[in-house]
């Protein structure tokens, strides 16, 4: 029987059997790898491990950045970029959010403390807190909020323009304590603050830890602080270490407490109910003061018997920090109170958090995020790795989930769609 021949409409092209072979494995990989779509103006952050910032973990993800947001995240690999960032070695996580640090607080060129009494030059405070905001920066704070004077101004003006390096600056541009004076008198601080710019109104209502935390403002003073505030749209933050202030700060409508070292559970679930935000500080605070405390001496109210009564009262807010998290309902917020000495180390904090405060390091991840974005008033815009959000991003050498040691070790940072730093594997090893 002779050989069936094809009809021409039917039969294949006259190639060789390795021919054949080369159409087939085209074909074949064409099947298994997608169609990558490539954009020209957007930033691809490839991970293999993101922390969104509101408890979740995605995996094997992208990051497509443009116009300084979050505009999609999609499977690895699905969009091309006219950069692309490899962080598949480290975890991603979003910017961490500071608020409560003294930007402008600095070391003067003979090594010892700025005195606020003194004059100086507003470009030379300015240059001294832009070296603490880069420092920052490069610790991974994308947002920080200085409870500081009015020389902050400067700073978060010149950041804003996006040439300076720096975080995002949130103000009070000064602070109410005793002297402000009368009901009235702080009403029109207030007034005046909220004209000149300022995010947050400050409010001592005791004194340092250093010169016995003393109460010193009564529930009117606080009214008329924090009810001033919200009339102006602005949120208010309360230095208090007793139970009586922070009842009062409560009962005023104020929005956080900060510190709270001699408190007692009761004290806890006020601010709870009250839906207040918590700051407190169990590591780096009290590191800087005791390693840079010569340093001070003899400046302003410091003295060698404050640094004292400050250490003392050290155990008194590790205490108070693991109550707190038991308390359902309080919201515990990133807080450094960072001074001279404890710019860029911030991220000590978040470490001291887990392993010496017993808070869980996704729990940790939370608190510098999201929940801090939120007592900001900020979480539609930063906080989470979402769509829609800012882009601040950093990257960890390590899994903080299970080396919590690793939230001090920043080697990628972004702030609105801008790289600052891009350094994997620099830093391992690093301590706390």
């Amino acid at each position: 029987m002779g050989r069936a021949v094809l009809p021409s409409y039917v039969r294949p092209p006259q190639l060789a059997a390795t021919g054949w072979l080369l159409v087939f494995g085209l074909i074949a990989c064409a099947q298994e790898v997608p169609p990558t779509r490539q954009e020209a103006d957007a930033i691809v952050l490839r991970a293999s491990r993101i922390l969104d910032g509101r408890g979740g973990v995605l995996e094997n993800q992208d990051i497509i950045v443009r116009d300084g947001r979050i505009a999609e995240i999609v499977p690895s690999g699905t969009v091309g970029g006219g950069q692309t960032h490899d962080l598949t070695a480290l975890t991603v996580l979003p910017g961490y959010i500071d608020t409560h640090v003294h930007i402008g607080r600095h070391f003067d060129a003979n090594g010892r403390l700025h005195d606020p009494e003194d004059q100086e030059d507003p470009g030379h405070l300015t240059l001294f807190a832009l070296e603490s905001a880069y420092r920052s920066l490069m610790s991974g704070v994308t947002t920080l909020q200085s409870l500081g004077g009015p020389e902050d101004a400067g700073l978060k003006e010149f950041i804003a323009r996006g040439t300076l390096p720096g975080p995002r600056v949130l103000t009070s541009l000064g602070s109410i304590d005793e002297n402000t004076g009368s009901p009235e008198a702080i009403r029109q601080f207030v007034r005046e603050k909220a004209a000149a710019g300022a995010d947050v109104i400050k409010i001592f209502a005791s004194t340092s830890i250093r010169v016995g935390a003393v109460t010193t403002l009564s529930l009117e003073q606080l009214e008329a602080a924090c009810g001033e505030a919200q009339a102006h749209g602005l949120r208010t933050v309360v230095h208090a270490h007793r139970g009586d202030a922070v009842a009062r700060a409560a009962q005023a409508g104020c929005t956080q407490i900060e510190h709270g070292w001699l408190l007692e559970r009761p004290d806890l679930e006020v601010m709870a109910q009250a839906g207040m935000y918590f700051g407190n500080q169990i590591d780096l605070l009290f590191r800087n003061y005791a390693e840079n405390g010569e340093r001070m001496v003899g400046i302003a109210s410091y003295t060698a018997e404050g640094f004292r009564n400050l250490q003392d009262a050290h155990p008194g807010a590790v205490r108070m920090f693991k109550e707190a998290l038991t308390v359902p309902g309080l919201k515990v917020v990133f807080s450094t109170d960072a001074v001279s000495g404890g710019h860029g180390r911030n991220a000590q904090e978040l470490v001291a958090y887990a392993m010496q405060g017993g808070q869980s390091p996704m729990e940790v991840v939370i608190t510098a995020t999201s929940r801090a974005a939120e007592s900001l008033n900020m979480g539609d815009r930063i906080g989470s790795i979402a769509p829609g959000l800012e882009a601040d991003i950093v990257a960890l050498d390590g899994d903080p989930l299970t080396d919590p040691a690793a939230f001090n070790r920043v080697v990628f940072v972004m702030r609105a769609g801008k790289v600052y730093k891009n350094e994997p594997g620099a830093v391992r090893g690093g301590g706390t």
